[in-house]
């Protein structure tokens, strides 16, 4: 997944875990999160399918439907791609990381026969195979 959805769905999850009523200034994710979605309205317009897209995850940040959308449409107007929109990612993702309860991982996994490990942990998958003595 590409640092802009990263970012954002990071962003959405701080914020709903630690209360999106805060006023401006008082958390600086929520900061950083205005001055994304600003940016993507001003390089892809108020009524784009992305910034759409991103106002959807927050009515539902555990949809993964929604997840699979921001993806499709951050890939689709290129805002992946677009210098200043990765730069704001990424000061997101340093200020989600930076919040009390540390760094978070977000894992999203699409297909099958899917094996994931965090954190210098191993995974597999075995299909068909016999086991190993």
């Amino acid at each position: 997944m590409d640092p802009v959805t990263i970012a954002i769905l990071a962003a959405v999850g701080s914020t709903v875990a630690q209360g999106a009523g805060q006023a401006v200034g008082e958390n600086v994710v929520n900061d950083i999160y205005a001055r994304l979605k600003q940016a993507l309205a001003s390089k892809f317009g108020r009524d784009s399918d992305v910034l759409k897209s991103v106002e959807t995850i927050e009515a539902k940040p555990d949809s993964n439907g929604r997840k699979v959308m921001l993806k499709e449409e951050v890939e689709a107007s290129g805002a992946n791609r677009d210098p200043e929109i990765q730069k704001i990612s990424q000061e997101l993702l340093d200020a989600v990381a930076a919040q009390p309860g540390g760094e978070q991982h977000i894992q999203n996994a699409e297909g099958n026969y899917i094996a994931q490990a965090d954190r210098n942990s191993t995974a597999e998958v075995r299909v068909n195979r016999p086991d190993e003595e």
